[in-house]
């Protein structure tokens, strides 16, 4: 894009690069912002400014806070024997969203794949086996994505937890779908219908 100054073509080149935006969306956002640019462009400066210094990875669970440990782990209410196993991020802030889970969460950072050379050393699995042995967890929800990758990963796991229950996320998680795009109803309907693997 020549018909741009530098500066907002570099701009246009950063935000193509978000997922859900390509070249055309992200022309169109930077020239939404510039023409906004007192009431958008400059607080959220301001705000991925603040999150960049901010932000950090739960040193226990992989959720993303302010602190070292984050506040689900910290709250003493939550800690009632049951954790809830995510692929990422996203997905524990969409069962965040539910309000139905009340125990805490362990992020694995993404699901088991041979194509892509991703092991269980590769994700937090290892992390996962400590935390369950260390906090008295009696129930493992897998609350992973019902894909290929997604279940080779919950079986993974089940098979490494003799002696604890292991359940999924069942009715409502339709195959292939992935959680971060499932609405409220759907993931709570799942939660309360999780089955033993």
């Amino acid at each position: 894009m020549t018909d741009a100054p530098k500066a907002m073509t570099d701009l246009i080149d950063l935000m193509a690069r978000l997922p859900g935006l390509g070249p055309r969306s992200a022309r169109r956002a930077v020239l939404h912002l510039i023409k906004k640019r007192g009431q958008l462009m400059g607080p959220l400066a301001e705000a991925m400014a603040q999150v960049s210094a901010t932000a950090r990875e739960c040193l226990n669970c992989g959720n993303i806070g302010t602190t070292d440990i984050c506040e689900i782990c910290q709250s003493e209410k939550r800690g009632n024997g049951m954790i809830c196993v995510v692929e990422d991020v996203a997905d524990l802030w969409a069962m965040e969203r539910s309000a139905q889970f009340k125990g805490r969460y362990h992020v694995l950072g993404g699901t088991l794949s041979a194509l892509d050379a991703i092991g269980p050393d590769e994700l937090r699995i290892p992390k996962l086996l400590d935390r369950i042995a260390s906090e008295q967890i009696s129930e493992v929800i897998l609350a992973l994505s019902a894909t290929i990758d997604g279940q080779t990963t919950a079986h993974y796991i089940a098979d490494q937890l003799p002696g604890v229950t292991v359940t999924s996320l069942a009715q409502g998680v339709p195959v292939g779908g992935e959680l971060d795009y499932l609405d409220d109803g759907t993931i709570t309907a799942a939660l309360k219908a999780r089955r033993a693997l």
